[in-house]
């Protein structure tokens, strides 16, 4: 069988017919044959799109940099107001929302804690459970695959717009199963209904379902980027770079101070498992270090299977403080609308890993914490689970 995604399978219902609905996407938005849920919702029969609202980047994904607001506009083509959920508000007004029937939300998850879709998903449930309205999630793949979970656990009392409940920094399930289990388990109780896909399993990564691979966001291009980044997106709580500025974010990594061979050759001697660490020297654009030769390396992973993402950006974490502990530094806040907690903690979910890097821990030493801390988040995960 075919994947048939979720917004597929909504629209050949009928089931909005008579409604008006708001539609939350993203240029990522589109089906197997590049059509957009914007266009086939507004070609639909008998189907108002009466708003549209854009997440994070923007519902065309034009501003890049992060923490850049997005203001909001109207679709001069489709003639609908554009609403931005990362302007002064994150959640939809009771205003954006009058008049909607239906809030549908097509968005692609790339499988990470820390990517802000799923949690503008958690607050449209949570604008809809205040103001009557229908959310309606279409279901789409985990690029990242939907089996295997890692990392370490978010700690109450450290919640963001990166990181609302306590789950693993790789969590290894769909968008539309995520919304079952914020909408469930986190007692949100919008009036939800996901739309699952046809033809997807547990073990599939991005480039084999056949749909096309349009970037998620503005710094994941590459599928390669995207199963990196449940690890190298702490990067974002140091002042070493993930490489915003280069054409391969987050699969580069480095900082001024560090020798590019000798780096790359302290990482491979670690043997972490499915990757290969290339001595790479780039130069961002913007962002850290703008303009400044960095040494580091790039992360080839030959094998999916057995590659760890979190363990292997711990591991590169420390060994970049290892190689230049004095010009080695923490980002200071504020970061992701959070002023006074270390960027560093709201990323990784509590300060443990940022004192147990300080004492000299290694990445090797924390993952079996990671495993056993999962543990109650995997039991309470099987319970939404939809596909084998």
């Amino acid at each position: 069988m075919s994947l048939r995604l979720g917004s597929t399978s909504l629209l050949a219902s009928g089931r909005l017919k008579g409604r008006r609905v708001g539609i939350v996407s993203n240029p990522a938005s589109v089906d197997a044959g590049f059509q957009h849920i914007v266009d086939l919702l507004l070609a639909a029969p008998d189907v108002t799109v009466g708003a549209i609202f854009g997440p994070q980047h923007g519902f065309r994904s034009d501003l890049q940099d992060n923490m850049i607001e997005t203001p909001h506009g109207n679709d001069c083509q489709r003639r609908v107001p554009v609403f931005s959920l990362y302007s002064e508000t994150r959640e939809p007004t009771a205003e954006m929302l009058a008049g909607i029937d239906a809030l549908v939300i097509d968005l692609q998850d790339i499988g990470a804690r820390i990517y802000t879709y799923i949690y503008t998903m958690a607050n449209c449930l949570r604008a809809c459970a205040k103001h009557g309205v229908d959310v309606i999630v279409c279901d789409r793949p985990n690029p990242i695959g939907g089996r295997d979970v890692e990392g370490p656990m978010l700690v109450p009392g450290y919640e963001s717009f990166v990181g609302q409940f306590p789950i693993p920094m790789r969590h290894g399930m769909t968008i539309g199963e995520l919304a079952r289990f914020f909408n469930k388990h986190f007692t949100i109780n919008a009036p939800l209904e996901v739309i699952d896909m046809e033809g997807w399993s547990r073990g599939i990564y991005g480039d084999a379902t056949g749909l096309p691979f349009v970037m998620p966001s503005p710094n994941i291009p590459t599928l390669d980027s995207a199963i990196v980044y449940p690890g190298t997106v702490l990067f974002e709580g140091t002042m070493a770079s993930e490489a915003r500025g280069t054409t391969r974010p987050f699969e580069l990594v480095g900082a001024p101070w560090v020798e590019a061979e000798k780096f790359a050759a302290s990482m491979n001697a670690r043997k972490l498992p499915g990757v290969h660490f290339r001595a790479a020297v780039f130069e961002p654009t913007f962002q850290k270090h703008a303009k400044k030769t960095c040494g580091g390396c790039q992360i080839h992973v030959l094998d999916r299977q057995t590659f760890k993402p979190v363990l292997t950006g711990v591991a590169l974490i420390d060994q970049i403080r290892a190689a230049g502990p004095s010009e080695f530094a923490w980002r200071k806040p504020p970061y992701e609308y959070e002023h006074d907690k270390e960027p560093i903690d709201i990323l990784a979910g509590s300060s443990a890993l940022r004192t147990a890097i300080d004492a000299g821990a290694r990445a090797e030493d924390l993952a079996p914490i990671w495993a056993r801390e999962m543990q109650p988040f995997l039991e309470v995960r099987q319970q939404y689970l939809k596909y084998r």
